[in-house]
């Protein structure tokens, strides 16, 4: 079994979500999406971090306290 994705499909997938990233032909595609799982990962803690304060609005503190979770 495989654990890793083909760089076509990965291109391809990237293409399709995120079509304002423009990748060019010798790019990491794998760093463009650990960064893409980063940034997904933080927003989902701050949004926690934010459910937990009782707030309605994400806050730069609750980016910050995520990202040292992080």
């Amino acid at each position: 079994m495989r654990c890793t994705a083909p760089r076509s499909t990965l291109r391809k997938i990237i293409k399709n979500h995120k079509p304002q990233l423009r990748l060019a032909a010798n790019a990491d595609l794998l760093v463009h999406l650990n960064f893409l799982l980063f940034l997904h990962r933080l927003a989902e803690e701050a949004r926690t971090n934010a459910f937990e304060n009782k707030s309605k609005v994400i806050k730069p503190e609750h980016t910050m306290s995520a990202a040292k979770v992080l």
